[in-house]
């Protein structure tokens, strides 16, 4: 894989197969002054799955912003709340912890799903998000029996259309945890 730095716009990846019968207009729309020769010698490459790929780099884009506030529990260890980077807001895995308290608001998941959806709010709510603006959501289950009671919680935070969603039942979670959830949502 040959990789380019281009410093103020971004090329995506191009199939090399495709390029090879494409060479021509691939050298007039400056490939070969980007890659050099290196471009060349891969058009020339006895392997067909080769691909040409470029990675921009800037020195103001991709900037990464931590998030933090204290209407949420504060995170376990060395990571943040959530991270703002580009036009997204990522949220780490959040736990049914009572903020001021730092204890789990009870021991039942109903009560633990509510807790982790509001802890969630408020971490998007700090980072200019909202549940609206949610993509995607990961969600971690300590007992498969109980993801009927979670999806029904779930739906009525967010809203549809619903997020593109993954579900895992664990081993275990931190601190003995029923549910962790974490998402992405759009800025």
């Amino acid at each position: 894989m040959v990789w380019c730095a281009v410093r103020s716009f971004h090329i995506p990846a191009v199939d090399m197969g495709a390029l090879r019968t494409r060479a021509p207009l691939a050298a007039v729309a400056g490939f070969s002054s980007v890659a050099g020769s290196t471009f060349f010698r891969s058009l020339a490459s006895s392997k067909p799955s080769s691909r040409f790929a470029c990675s921009a780099i800037s020195t103001d884009a991709r900037i990464k912003e931590a998030v933090h506030t204290d209407k949420a529990p504060a995170a376990l260890g060395p990571y943040s709340q959530a991270i703002k980077v580009d036009n997204f807001v990522h949220v780490s895995g959040c736990l049914g912890l009572i903020p001021e308290t730092g204890k789990f608001v009870s021991d039942n998941v109903v009560d633990q799903t509510e807790q982790v959806l509001k802890n969630m709010g408020e971490i998007l709510k700090a980072s200019g998000a909202s549940y609206s603006s949610v993509v995607e959501t990961t969600i971690l289950l300590a007992d498969w029996n109980d993801f009927k009671k979670i999806n029904e919680i779930y739906a009525k935070y967010l809203p549809s259309p619903a997020p593109a969603r993954s579900i895992f039942q664990i081993a275990a979670l931190p601190l003995d945890a029923k549910i962790e959830t974490g998402c992405i949502a759009a800025l």
